[in-house]
């Protein structure tokens, strides 16, 4: 009965700390209709931001708190949401998705810059001792945070209810205009919704980093916000007594868990286990949501959508391209870089390009947003290594049937909710497979995973030369069935399907059954990816495919543009290139270029950030295009253009 007290006591503790961070989420999302993925982000700083005022400038703790929960953190918030978040009103709903992570990655590495990982901080308790409840001695910090958490739910749900700004920021999302119309500004309120979740976040941060005995950690402290998720969506991102509730419920079931389950696992799954319980709470969480209703609105009138690049165009770019790899192996055959060959890193881009075309399909074309596809990569690569040997052809296709069957199993829970809890489930989902399974030391081993080279009958793919010309022709295979899928009659229902489910599922099609598929589709072939990317590197290890890094290079692939086979291509030549130059900058990169071309719904590539481009040319027709006729922009690519794989986007 004791050890069962103690472990209610402590997950109540825990879930508290889950249900600060979870209400922080919930009044951003309620005040703005964005699911901040920079919340975790947001704490983390905050945390390391009070480590550095109270350990190394001697500040004192109240004066600290109060410089950054009541200062730092909210004109944080409003900075943001004046800056990036305003900007975006009105556009497509994955627009400030993307922005906020851009601005986890750029957060995460300034602090990196700022604070060096080898450094160990602790942060102090912000009360001393212990105290005894329910007959278990429990540190005063522990009962602290719950008596948070306990204000700042009652405190917010009487903010929501009880008072005119709390209807306000009820209301701003649902309908800005009659907001206007009863005297309060939009902008001011959902400003005052970003204030309050960057607050909340920097006091869920700071308390976290206190119950730290080892040292608090970037990572670890931004991917926090994933233990709250499972909270957030019991309370549909709305409800703040749910959200509560919820969150002290999943703390109390991790400490069951840890204490009951885990100690009679086996020895590395007591290390795994525990890190991949808020995943499987997730999933659970996602059963207990009411299937969405479907969105209706489609994509603006006034943009006309590029042709789809046709099968004689697309046979002539591959074969230039096939041309110019050949080329490319001819002359930089045994030239070494920073350690490797030139050829290998050839090699490295054109896997990573292939992980990018997975991405064309299931974002550029279906518009479901997946955070996870260096995780299904890491998979592939660990099939590839581990079946017969590895570098057996049969292991290449166990990658790619493996990733596509899990892939299913990602998405079905999913499918009959709205497009953000897919990202949600695979932000979650790469966290768990970084931290529960690539982490484990059974996995790739203490010095990483050896991935022999592709071995058929007769052929042999050692020599550097090769391996790059088998991963140019597995590269322009995955293209050509990019681009086959998008002039197929599926791909027309594909974008139909992105542009509105509504319309969609009215013409009698099966909206759950085709997001499967194309999600299924994509995560194979990240596994395909990843296992020829085995092959190129030789030895494979846990940093190669953390969350931080998949999220970079879905970044990257989204700021070229995420509708086109060129736009995979660049993603992985600019992946590549700063990982050997400048890896310390990788995610500032990736994050600063998608925050700039937020507005812009192709990327760089697209014919409509070219058009912004072009307006501020002297004598351009500009964006009121060139009859003059307001927001008619022309979007059609000029003919005769040459494009690996011209710009998917719209229907027919």
């Amino acid at each position: 009965m004791s050890d069962f007290l103690q472990y209610t006591v402590f997950g109540v503790m825990l879930g508290a700390g889950f249900a600060i961070a979870a209400t922080g989420l919930v009044v951003t999302y309620a005040a703005s209709g964005v699911f901040n993925f920079a919340h975790g982000a947001v704490g983390m700083v905050s945390a390391f931001l009070y480590w550095e005022l109270v350990v190394h400038d001697h500040v004192p703790v109240v004066l600290a708190l109060a410089v950054v929960v009541a200062v730092v953190a909210p004109l944080g918030g409003a900075l943001v949401e004046r800056v990036l978040m305003r900007r975006l009103h009105g556009s497509s709903a994955e627009r400030p998705l993307l922005v906020t992570l851009g601005l986890l990655v750029v957060v995460t590495g300034v602090a990196t810059l700022a604070w060096s990982p080898t450094v160990t901080r602790i942060v102090n308790p912000l009360v001393a001792g212990t105290v005894r409840v329910a007959g278990v001695n429990v540190e005063i910090q522990y009962v602290v945070t719950v008596g948070i958490a306990a204000v700042v739910a009652v405190g917010l749900r009487l903010l929501l209810f009880s008072t005119r700004t709390g209807l306000a920021l009820r209301a701003v999302v649902d309908d800005p205009e009659l907001l206007a119309m009863v005297g309060a500004s939009p902008d001011r309120v959902s400003q005052l919704g970003w204030m309050l979740g960057f607050a909340l976040a920097a006091v869920a941060g700071v308390l976290i980093a206190g119950a730290q005995s080892t040292g608090i950690s970037i990572a670890a402290l931004t991917l926090l916000v994933v233990n709250s998720y499972a909270a957030a969506v019991v309370g549909r991102l709305r409800s703040i007594p749910a959200t509560f509730v919820a969150a002290l419920g999943i703390g109390v079931l991790e400490s069951y868990a840890n204490g009951y389950a885990v100690p009679h696992l086996a020895a590395n799954l007591q290390t795994d286990v525990p890190l991949v319980l808020p995943m499987v709470f997730f999933f659970v969480a996602l059963a207990t949501v009411p299937a969405a209703r479907l969105r209706a609105t489609g994509r603006l009138t006034t943009v006309r959508a590029q042709r789809v690049v046709g099968s004689h165009q697309a046979a002539l770019s591959g074969l230039a391209f096939a041309a110019v790899v050949v080329l490319f192996a001819l002359a930089f055959a045994g030239a070494q870089a920073d350690g490797t060959t030139v050829l290998d890193l050839g090699g490295e881009v054109l896997a990573l390009g292939i992980v990018g075309l997975s991405l064309v399909l299931v974002t550029g074309f279906a518009g479901q947003v997946s955070l996870s596809p260096f995780a299904f990569m890491g998979i592939g690569a660990f099939v590839m290594g581990k079946v017969a040997g590895g570098g057996s052809l049969l292991g290449l296709v166990a990658a790619v049937v493996a990733c596509g069957l899990l892939g299913a199993v990602v998405a079905l829970p999913t499918v009959r909710l709205g497009d953000l809890y897919l990202a949600l489930a695979t932000f979650a989902f790469a966290d768990a497979v970084a931290s529960g399974f690539f982490a484990d030391t059974h996995v790739f081993g203490s010095g990483g995973l050896v991935v022999g080279r592709l071995v058929l009958p007769g052929l042999s793919f050692g020599g550097d030369r090769a391996e790059l010309l088998l991963v140019a022709g597995c590269f322009l295979a995955c293209a050509w069935l990019v681009l086959a899928v998008r002039r197929s009659l599926f791909g027309r229902r594909l974008v139909a399907l992105s542009d509105s489910p509504a319309a969609f599922a009215t013409l009698g099609l099966d909206v759950s059954v085709t997001r499967v598929v194309v999600f299924a589709a994509g995560a194979a072939m990240a596994g395909l990816g990843g296992a020829l990317y085995g092959t190129v590197v030789g030895v494979v290890g846990t940093s190669d495919f953390s969350v931080f890094a998949g999220v970079i290079f879905f970044l990257l692939v989204a700021t070229w543009s995420v509708r086109s086979v060129s736009g995979a291509l660049l993603a992985a030549v600019t992946y590549v290139v700063l990982a050997n130059v400048w890896d310390n900058g990788l995610g500032l990169v990736a994050g600063v270029g998608v925050i700039l071309v937020a507005r812009t719904t192709s990327g760089i590539l697209g014919a409509e950030a070219l058009q912004r481009l072009a307006s501020f040319v002297p004598g351009s027709a500009g964006p009121s295009g060139p009859a003059g006729e307001p927001g008619r922009v022309d979007l059609r690519e000029p003919e005769g253009s040459f494009s690996l794989g011209g710009e998917s986007g719209g229907v027919g």
